[in-house]
């Protein structure tokens, strides 16, 4: 079943019906999640479709499965090129090289690698670009069933006569499925933290990966979907620096900032994108709420309590001690001493604010009037 399922999809992708190869490879990995082509397919259809990010995480995946699977070296790579991660592109490629010392593509890429690195160091304004005829197209691709073989011939394996086109038409689009698990994240001047939550995770389940501008996370729970969380994240961090922690409840990551950007968001977004603003004052650290309308101004509400508290009016024995507070408060040494030595002596019966009066002798205990005062004996 899972054989078929990936012949029609890579015949969608042949025909560049991204959209319904993408769902026959679901289908397909969903009955066999050992097979690394599947990931390996896959991934090229996302780098087709522009969703860089999906296809890292596949074809990360497809290397975990077989590390000597040359085509997912090189579709790890190609994706990381087009996020711009020139240093991780430039590393998936040599692996592939290792693998596949033959194969000519890896040495090119990984000179177009080396010349975005040196135009990003300001070293080589040379413009590396992936010329049309560099990049795999459908039918460069498809060869002995794998979508994910980068010096396949056209049609090695589809025959016109297999399946119709109208078999693998597009499906009906299909509402997202929502998250399984969610997430929010708050910074400060220096970091960013990043909070799935997520109950009872065990430490096998979780895969954490931090890049210069990438954070992938999957959790693959026995018997359920896996999650994944991959984002392009919207500014730049340091991976070795940056810590993930595992919690009952939860899957806290602190992201180190490569800079003092202000992140708008936790995705890129090049419409809001800035650069490092380290004169401009940190503006009061906003953390996350669940109320409907947002994240809760924490100083500014405390603000607001300490007036209320100055405002309040106290009546009865409430007030008293308010008064006595404030009189301790603005007071000088003299008269807190005063205030101290007669309230110690007295047994809390009188309060003198006069240190000259009541520094030479004991002070008397004086209890209200029709109270009795009695020794308390054990």
């Amino acid at each position: 079943m899972a054989e078929e399922l990936e012949r029609q999809a890579l015949k969608a992708f042949v025909y560049e019906e991204y959209d319904e190869a993408v769902r026959l490879y679901g289908e397909a990995i969903a009955l066999n999640r050992s097979n690394p082509e599947l990931y390996c397919g896959r991934a090229a259809v996302y780098i087709k479709q522009k969703l860089y990010l999906e296809a890292v995480a596949d074809a990360k995946e497809a290397i975990k499965l077989d590390q000597n699977l040359s085509q997912a070296h090189f579709r790890k790579g190609e994706a990381c090129f087009h996020l711009e991660e020139y240093s991780t592109a430039k590393d998936a490629f040599e692996a592939g090289l290792k693998v596949d010392p033959n194969n000519s593509k890896f040495q090119t890429w990984i000179s177009k690698c080396d010349a975005k690195l040196r135009e990003e160091a300001g070293g080589d304004d040379q413009e590396a670009t992936v010329s049309p005829s560099e990049t795999p197209t459908p039918m460069e691709t498809v060869r002995e069933g794998s979508v994910g073989d980068m010096d396949a011939t056209p049609m090695d394996t589809v025959q016109s006569d297999d399946v119709s086109v109208a078999e693998v038409g597009p499906a009906p689009p299909q509402p997202p499925a929502p998250p399984k698990y969610r997430h929010e994240f708050y910074q400060t001047a220096d970091k960013v933290v990043v909070t799935i939550f997520a109950k009872n995770i065990q430490k096998e389940q979780l895969h954490v990966e931090i890049g210069p501008q990438i954070l992938q996370v999957r959790i693959l729970v026995p018997g359920e979907d896996e999650y994944i969380l991959s984002e392009r994240l919207f500014g730049k961090v340091n991976p070795s620096e940056s810590k993930h922690f595992l919690l009952s409840t939860k899957v806290e990551i602190k992201l180190v900032k490569a800079d003092a950007t202000n992140w708008k968001k936790l995705e890129f977004d090049p419409k809001l994108a800035a650069g490092p603003t380290p004169s401009a004052p940190e503006p009061a650290v906003k953390y996350p709420s669940s109320h409907k309308k947002g994240a809760k101004d924490w100083d500014r509400l405390e603000a607001e309590v300490k007036k209320e508290e100055k405002d309040e009016k106290l009546e009865g024995d409430a007030a008293l001690n308010k008064l006595f507070q404030d009189i301790y408060k603005n007071a000088d040494e003299d008269t807190r001493r005063a205030m101290n030595k007669s309230f110690v002596e007295s047994n809390g019966t009188v309060l003198s604010t006069n240190w000259k009066e009541v520094s030479t002798k004991e002070v008397e205990k004086s209890p209200p009037k029709g109270m009795e005062l009695k020794k308390w004996e054990k």
